[in-house]
């Protein structure tokens, strides 16, 4: 009997994604963010509120630690962590501090991720400190997506969509191609800016249903005032 020359092959060995997380005075959520995370993905926390607490949080927790010295802002910081840590090539995670998901979870998440050549990026369900479900998944702002919103059929809109930035994994090919986070957004909107780039390039996005991850919100600003002024300036500029 002949050999066999070309075994079937098993399903690729996937290199680690690279976690990066952005802190702003967020320490007891960053804490239960890395704890739930588990120490055997590769992560760095970007702290643009540069607190000694989050450092040995950080450090503990086996991940690096970047103190910026300022608020650089979302995107600034993400692309400060790209830039000193990404290799070009591995998937980036992008993971709020007040979200909770498992390092497994992070792994099925990037399995669902690659079973399609052409997405870019995924997330996964998410809900709320109770258990409470949240959108993880948005229409793609647009005049036209306004309209539908104002004659109320937005359920109808069959247009673009982008996967919400909380816990959101980017394929490495697709970032390299599109590039990073646009610095002229503080915070909020930079995902969706991110993703339609994306899919202007030919990519789709996508949500992972299967896998479920915790979003507390909110633990970017304690002021409801100052997030309201941010979301609006970053969706004026979208």
């Amino acid at each position: 009997m002949e050999p066999n020359l070309f075994p079937a092959r098993g399903p690729a060995v996937l290199t680690p994604p690279l976690v990066i997380i952005v802190a702003f005075n967020s320490d007891t959520h960053l804490r239960q963010c890395l704890a739930t995370l588990g120490d055997d993905l590769p992560a760095v926390v970007i702290d643009n509120g540069s607190s000694l607490t989050a450092k040995d949080i950080a450090i503990d927790a086996g991940a690096k630690y970047v103190q910026t010295g300022a608020n650089l802002g979302f995107a600034t910081a993400v692309n400060l962590a790209v830039k000193n840590f990404w290799d070009g090539l591995a998937d980036i995670l992008l993971l709020n501090p007040d979200a909770r998901i498992s390092g497994n979870d992070v792994r099925l998440m990037q399995t669902a991720l690659h079973a399609d050549d052409a997405c870019a990026a995924v997330g996964p369900r998410l809900v709320d400190g109770h258990g409470g479900s949240q959108r993880a998944q948005w229409p793609m702002p647009s005049p036209a997506q306004v309209w539908f919103d104002a004659l109320g059929i937005a359920r109808l809109w069959h247009g673009r969509r982008f996967v919400t930035g909380a816990v959101l994994l980017l394929r490495g090919e697709a970032f390299a191609q599109v590039g990073g986070l646009d610095e002229r957004f503080f915070l909020y909107a930079e995902e969706s800016d991110w993703q339609m780039r994306a899919q202007r390039a030919g990519w789709s996005v996508a949500v992972v249903s299967s896998v479920t991850a915790i979003h507390v919100g909110g633990a970017s600003s304690g002021d409801p005032a100052l997030r309201s002024r941010l979301f609006h300036a970053s969706a004026k500029l979208f």
